[in-house]
C-alpha cells in the first residue's frame, strides 16, 4: 500500500465526507425499499454472489424474484 501525503485543502476532505454521508444514506434507503418489496440484499465475496433473503437466510442460489 502506498502512503499518500495529506492534502492541504481541508475543504476537499469536508466535501468528500459529505458525499460519503449522502451515498451511505442512499444505500440505506435502497436496502429498506428492496426489503419492503421482497428483493434480497445481494453482495459479492471471494468471487461468489450471495443473497440475504427476507427470512435472514444467506444463500448463493439465485432467488426466483431475481430471475
Amino acid at each position: 500500500m502506498i502512503r499518500v501525503e495529506k492534502l492541504e485543502n481541508t475543504a476537499l476532505y469536508l466535501e468528500m465526507a459529505d458525499i460519503i454521508r449522502i451515498g451511505n444514506k442512499a444505500v440505506k434507503l435502497a436496502k429498506e425499499e428492496n426489503k419492503k418489496f421482497g428483493i434480497p440484499e445481494t453482495f459479492w465475496k471471494n468471487g461468489l454472489i450471495y443473497y440475504i433473503l427476507s427470512s435472514g437466510e444467506l444463500t448463493s442460489v439465485r432467488p426466483e424474484i431475481m430471475k
